[in-house]
């Protein structure tokens, strides 16, 4: 496929990525972090940590643990709010030529809507990505996202206000994620990104005792991975709206696979961790995958396993 031009952008919500290749918000900051490893201009989006509308301390220490092929987090979404992330990290994403995707967390609808608002007129955010695995306050500390009524309302206010398109990440600690997918779009969600962490939890038998702080954290790494992609099929398959599939994702054969199972882009999380050069190595094995199978548009990949 020498004398061909491979098609590797992909298309969410009418925002044309260069590549499907994201992070995960939470693993690599807001980019400034990582930039010394990464050409975030290769990027498909930097996605930024998740942003409140007022400064987060986060859980106690101890909140990172290491499980087998994975880690526990209980950091608590610790973030210096809205303020700091609009004074010093947008202007330091101007000098990339990549998407910007906004994490926004909140404790309460209004919460939500305060960043959504304020990031409105910001000429260098492209999207919105809405986690809804925080804890409603205001509803007895239920996440907005296990309660698909709770997911159409969030999202529907979030549209309301969203000068952006909204990307809504679904939260795996459900029954049926489809019923949570199908919520989120039928409150005007544009895109969905899909799977957050698992709840989970280690005790030290030494010490019997809890490792985090906590008692629990959120799963990730390559163990969740299987569990991503068969979330991923079934949404796929309950919605018409993209997805951006997570959870695992540390190669390019893992990503590729997110694709085949759905996903129109996928981003890369705990591997930046361990391996901060990943998401550029993925971004090539891509390439390769597509000239090795002779296939000249990487859109030709989304789905392709029915």
């Amino acid at each position: 496929m020498s004398d061909k031009v491979l098609h590797t952008e992909v298309e969410l919500a009418g925002v044309t990525l260069k590549n499907p290749v994201m992070v995960a918000s939470g693993t690599f900051g807001s980019g400034e972090e990582y930039s010394e490893f990464v050409d975030l201009n290769r990027l498909g989006a930097v996605v930024t940590k998740g942003v409140a509308n007022v400064p987060w301390p986060g859980n106690p220490t101890p909140r990172v643990a290491e499980v087998r092929s994975g880690m526990l987090n209980a950091i608590g979404l610790q973030n210096p709010g809205i303020d700091v992330f609009a004074e010093r990290d947008l202007p330091f994403l101007e000098q990339f030529d990549t998407k910007v995707i906004v994490n926004v967390c909140g404790k309460s609808t209004e919460d939500y809507l305060e960043v959504v608002e304020r990031l409105g007129d910001e000429k260098r955010v492209d999207m919105l990505e809405i986690n809804i695995s925080c804890p409603n306050v205001k509803e007895g500390g239920i996440a907005f996202g296990q309660d698909p009524k709770a997911v159409e309302a969030i999202t529907k206010a979030v549209k309301a206000k969203a000068k952006q398109p909204v990307i809504m990440k679904l939260s795996p600690n459900v029954t049926d994620i489809t019923e949570m997918a199908r919520a989120a779009e039928a409150g005007g969600a544009d895109v969905l990104s899909l799977i957050n962490t698992l709840t989970g939890m280690k005790i030290d038998i030494e010490r019997q005792s809890f490792v985090l702080a906590n008692k629990t954290g959120g799963m990730s790494g390559p163990a969740v991975h299987p569990i991503a992609v068969r979330m991923v099929y079934q949404v796929a398959n309950a919605v018409k709206v993209p997805i951006i599939g997570m959870g695992g994702i540390e190669t390019a054969e893992d990503a590729i696979e997110m694709m085949l199972a759905g996903a129109t882009a996928v981003s890369v999380g705990t591997a930046n961790f361990y391996n901060p050069y990943a998401t550029m190595e993925i971004v090539d094995g891509i390439e390769q995958y597509l000239q090795r199978k002779n296939i000249a548009d990487v859109r030709e990949l989304i789905g392709a396993v029915r």
